[in-house]
């Protein structure tokens, strides 16, 4: 009962406690399947990418409007597009590769957003920006979290047969359908980009792409097919989220950095004791 009482307290008496769970339930939702796809993809770094590419836009928004989420929310959508874009121009025309491409444009977009901010904002704004005030999350960003949450779960339904083809063989689905080819690339893409804004609200910049590449990491050694990967992929989210949360309220640490810290720790618990090509039981067999 004691147990109980320490891990329910801190959302039983606190808003602010409840409006961090709730958000980070619905990222865990919508982007861990995401990750799932970067990885079947061999993507995992553009996620990486892609989070400081939405930073310049981010910056800008924060020139505009201050810490008005909404205006970063948005500025950082228009940049990581534009980024992602510009990136599969460039390794389409030229003999860079698409990773390289990529490496090129978030290096730059994230000096360009570090040196926005500092313009005008103090170093206290700059850590906002980098790694979130996910406590300090309101009404307004918990609405614009679950908003762009439930409708990426609608898109993601409705192109899931032809993102799994795309996955696992992209030949077949150029070959029977090119002109959707395309398509399907922009749409999960955007996704990818619209839910690390989402994450940036709450985790920042250099934190939002661990809650969706960590929990899809570690549900590679358990998944014994892809929905099944896709839902332990969601439940390892929500459980890195409850710990995180529990974490840094009783060890004062921040926020953001305990969720992603216990996501790490999940990640290397799969690792080694993954039952679909953990360590230790790959040394048994």
């Amino acid at each position: 009962m004691m147990l109980f009482h320490l891990l329910v307290d801190p959302f039983v008496q606190f808003g602010f406690m409840r409006r961090a769970l709730i958000a980070c339930l619905a990222l865990s939702i919508s982007a861990t399947p995401l990750g799932v796809f970067l990885l079947l993809r061999r993507m995992s770094l553009v996620g990486d990418a892609l989070s400081h590419a939405v930073l310049p836009g981010a910056a800008i928004g924060y020139l505009i409007s201050g810490m008005s989420l909404v205006a970063m929310g948005v500025g950082g959508f228009i940049a990581g597009l534009a980024v992602a874009m510009l990136s599969g121009v460039v390794s389409r025309r030229t003999q860079l590769k698409e990773d390289a491409s990529f490496a090129g444009f978030y290096l730059g977009s994230l000096a360009l957003g570090v040196t926005l901010v500092s313009l005008k904002g103090s170093s206290v704004d700059l850590l906002h920006v980098l790694f979130g005030s996910i406590l300090a999350i309101d009404s307004h960003a918990l609405l614009m979290v679950g908003s762009i949450s439930s409708v990426s779960m609608i898109i993601l339904a409705c192109i899931y047969r032809a993102l799994v083809i795309e996955s696992f063989d992209a030949l077949f689905l150029r070959v029977s359908s090119g002109k959707w080819l395309a398509v399907i690339q922009g749409i999960f893409l955007a996704l990818v980009v619209v839910n690390l804004v989402a994450g940036f609200q709450i985790l920042g910049t250099l934190m939002s792409v661990g809650l969706m590449m960590l929990p899809a990491a570690s549900a590679r050694f358990w998944g014994r097919d892809l929905p099944h990967t896709l839902l332990i992929a969601m439940l390892i989210g929500m459980l890195s989220s409850v710990i995180g949360l529990i974490w840094s309220y009783y060890a004062s640490l921040p926020a953001g950095p305990a969720i992603v810290l216990s996501a790490n720790v999940i990640f290397f618990i799969s690792v080694l004791f993954g039952t679909r090509g953990g360590m230790l039981t790959a040394s048994r067999r």
